[in-house]
């Protein structure tokens, strides 16, 4: 106990400014639930992704992350799942700071809903929160995710369930790319590494830390068949694994 109490003292400015950093986004708040109140799905995904990319941004310049990333040109029209190896709490932020043209939400634990002020917001970006241990209600949840797609609504999901914290990743749970293959969308992997270091790795958070994304070329899910869906995960994981053993053969 008192080590969770000395890690969040140590942390507590950054905290302070991150809560307050969040204030900056009423404006695009506003807007975002003015245009999901009239139906607006277009001008609202505008607005989520103008909102994520000041945060995202804001965050990054915080933190001072050396933030390198490939494989922009690989985003396509419409929706996706973007599919991404997770290593750590910075892994939202930067997202946001790489993904620029596209709008996305996140599949994330239910107990993120419930934290103070930054579950609102995950929530008005129109994320999806999971109750890993519900299996009636992690499905249900899976449908909500679903019916966003079918509306032309991104999402992010972390196949393994819980940060690696710099570790290798766990294994991908086949069941969270039913999300890309009941409504047929494109699946994006999303390869990165060095997130854990900006605050996993010490328990404190620590700026100026080198962070590389890798955005792979997209895999269309519709007219897969049921052989090929059920090793969609085992892919995109093969694919994210391949591409963190290139960047540490190369000491990246």
């Amino acid at each position: 106990m008192r080590s969770v109490i000395w890690i969040a003292l140590r942390n507590l400015p950054f905290v302070v400014w991150l809560f307050a950093q969040l204030r900056r986004l009423r404006g695009f708040r506003r807007n975002i639930a003015k245009y999901r109140a009239s139906g607006e799905a277009e001008l609202e995904r505008r607005e989520i992704l103008r909102a994520t990319v000041v945060w995202g941004d804001d965050i990054r310049r915080k933190l001072r992350v050396d933030l390198r990333t490939e494989g922009e040109t690989n985003l396509p029209d419409g929706p996706v799942v973007f599919v991404s190896n997770h290593e750590s709490y910075a892994d939202i932020p930067l997202f946001c700071a790489v993904i620029r043209d596209k709008q996305f939400g996140f599949v994330a634990k239910r107990n993120l809903s419930k934290l103070p002020v930054f579950g609102k917001w995950i929530a008005d970006i129109r994320s999806i929160f999971i109750e890993r241990e519900d299996a009636r209600a992690s499905l249900k949840s899976i449908e909500e995710g679903v019916a966003l797609l079918r509306r032309g609504f991104s999402l992010v999901v972390f196949p393994e369930g819980t940060r690696s914290k710099g570790g290798p990743p766990g294994a991908f749970k086949k069941g969270s790319l039913r999300l890309a293959t009941k409504p047929g969308v494109t699946v994006v992997p999303v390869t990165h590494t060095g997130c854990y270091k900006i605050f996993e790795e010490s328990g404190t958070i620590r700026p100026g830390m080198r962070v590389r994304f890798c955005i792979h070329p997209p895999i269309e899910t519709a007219g897969m068949s049921k052989q090929e869906a059920a090793a969609l995960a085992e892919t995109v994981e093969s694919t994210i694994r391949a591409k963190l053993a290139e960047w540490e053969a190369e000491g990246l």
